[in-house]
């Protein structure tokens, strides 16, 4: 009886061996199956911590690249409303540094359009000779406009410009006078361009805009020309002169002083060259059979910025042959002192030709943490304008102070006018103070 007892006791014993056996093996393999989790559960913390890191990342280098985007979007709308870099050192319309223009939704997704303009409102009290009178103008020298300019880049090396530009004035300074204070509003097709530039080949502009002698007479740095700059008859040149006894000659301001500007803004084809040294050429074909060169000059160093042109035209006029004028301005950017020249000459078949002469002093101070400061004083003098043998003078000194968190210029003026006839009829002076503001959008 103990030999089968004995058996299965063993046997009992063994299969007890081998479940234990058994469940140890399981033990360590639940362990182990556990361990793998806990393994690849910290890789997918691991990974999920470098997907929000990538994620980052990919958020600010798309905030860069949009921010990069509207750096270019603007640069090319610069470069669609000037001619070229170097010719906005010699705009008689100096832009300090104002928001972007308002980006517009175009009908056509492939043209970026941008919306932008400015209002240009003055006080003119004038005496001139016969009591004091008020006048309320829209300031010529930059009149109150609005401008749609678009942009559409064909290719790394084209770039396709459109600009529509409409001025919108209500009583013109060149057209109000003594006897028409009113004049009404004054509605022009300023800009009606289309242009190609090319990055080595310059840029040709179709449509009605700038002339290629336009500005050639108004290279201006001193911050001042919104109301003092070579054409200083603008800012009133309406206004009639009048004789000893009382009466109005019907002789304006602008007949007898004038910088002779180029061809102004005309329907044209212009071409303007590639810059090479801070100089570039423009020539122009322009309706009416005539034409026009200018020569461009921008640049700085040695402490200095200068800007300098040159314009030839011919302007088809009666009794007149070629028109020749030319500026330059020099700033000493460490001391804002600032000197401005211009001269221009229209010649004549049958009469003496008539020429221009202008010089302003000026100081471009920082005073105030609103913005530039910028005074001047200046002295032109016209002959032969407004008939053989009449000579202009003028004498104006000004102040104009920017703010710039608003896109706003303050200025202030005061001028006098001289006339002497060449028949010698006497004349009484014009005395015109100025009180404006230009805010720009």
């Amino acid at each position: 009886m103990r030999a089968p007892v004995l058996i299965g006791a063993a046997a009992a014993l063994l299969t007890w061996s081998n479940v234990a056996q058994a469940a140890e093996s399981d033990t360590r393999l639940l362990r182990q199956l556990q361990e793998t989790i806990r393994q690849q559960q910290q890789v997918l913390q691991q990974q999920a911590a470098q997907l929000q890191g990538q994620a980052e990342q990919i958020r600010q280098q798309a905030d860069q690249l949009q921010k990069l985007q509207q750096q270019v979007s603007n640069l090319l709308h610069k470069a669609a409303e000037q001619p070229s870099d170097p010719v906005a050192l010699t705009k008689p319309e100096p832009a300090f540094r104002q928001p972007p223009p308002a980006v517009v939704a175009p009908g056509n997704d492939r043209i970026k359009l941008t919306l932008s303009g400015q209002i240009n409102r003055a006080i003119n009290v004038v005496s001139d000779g016969s009591g004091t009178s008020v006048y309320h103008v829209d300031n010529n020298v930059s009149n109150s406009r609005f401008r749609l300019t678009g942009v559409a880049e064909l290719s790394n090396e084209l770039t396709l410009g459109t600009r529509l530009e409409m001025a919108f004035t209500a009583d013109e300074s060149s057209k109000v006078s003594q006897d028409n204070q009113a004049p009404g509003t004054y509605v022009n097709a300023r800009w009606a361009d289309i242009s190609l530039a090319s990055k080595h080949f310059g840029k040709l502009s179709l449509g009605k805009g700038y002339t290629a002698s336009y500005f050639t007479a108004g290279s201006d740095l001193s911050k001042t020309d919104i109301v003092l700059y070579s054409s200083v008859a603008d800012i009133a040149g309406g206004l009639k002169f009048r004789s000893k006894d009382g009466q109005l000659t019907g002789i304006t301001l602008s007949d007898v002083f004038t910088d002779y500007d180029g061809l102004n803004v005309k329907s044209r084809l212009r071409y303007d060259s590639p810059t090479l040294y801070g100089f570039h050429l423009a020539g122009s074909l322009v309706s009416g059979q005539r034409s026009d060169l200018g020569l461009f000059w921008g640049g700085e160093g040695y402490g200095f910025q200068g800007a300098a042109s040159f314009g030839l035209a011919n302007p088809r006029l009666e009794d007149s042959r070629l028109q020749y004028d030319g500026s330059c301005s020099l700033l000493h950017t460490a001391s804002g002192l600032n000197l401005t020249l211009s001269s221009g000459m229209l010649e004549k078949k049958s009469e003496r030709n008539a020429f221009s002469y202008y010089a302003k002093l000026g100081w471009l101070a920082n005073l105030t943490s609103q913005g530039s400061t910028a005074f001047g004083v200046d002295f032109s003098r016209s002959e032969n304008g407004s008939s053989s043998g009449d000579r202009g003078s003028s004498v104006g000194a000004a102040v104009v102070q920017e703010f710039k968190k608003a896109a706003t210029e303050l200025y202030l003026q005061y001028r006098v006018y001289s006339l002497h006839r060449g028949d010698g009829t006497p004349l009484y002076d014009i005395n015109a103070g100025t009180l404006g503001v230009r805010v720009k959008f």
